[in-house]
């Protein structure tokens, strides 16, 4: 078993490209079932917070492949690259 509090603490991390995808900020549970369906990674804010905050990213939970002591490693495929515009 795990504490939600020691499942916040792991890095998510994407092994589709290997990049850290952040921390896991919340879950999704179905009140039916009482089953974990996602995971949600917390967006952070930038510069800041001068820009914003960026969206967050919601994994389901059939995405994560293996919880371990430190990470969890996640099948993540939509985009966590950021274009930014300078005017």
């Amino acid at each position: 078993m795990v504490k939600i509090s020691e499942f916040q603490i792991k890095d998510v991390v994407n092994v589709s490209d290997g990049k850290r995808l952040g921390n896991i900020g919340d879950i999704e549970i179905n009140l039916t079932t009482g089953k974990i369906e996602a995971v949600v990674i917390s967006g952070n804010g930038r510069v800041l917070g001068f820009f914003g905050k960026d969206e967050d990213i919601v994994i389901p939970w059939k995405n994560i492949i293996k919880i371990g002591q430190d990470v969890i490693l996640v099948r993540y495929k939509g985009g966590v690259e950021h274009i930014s515009e300078e005017a």
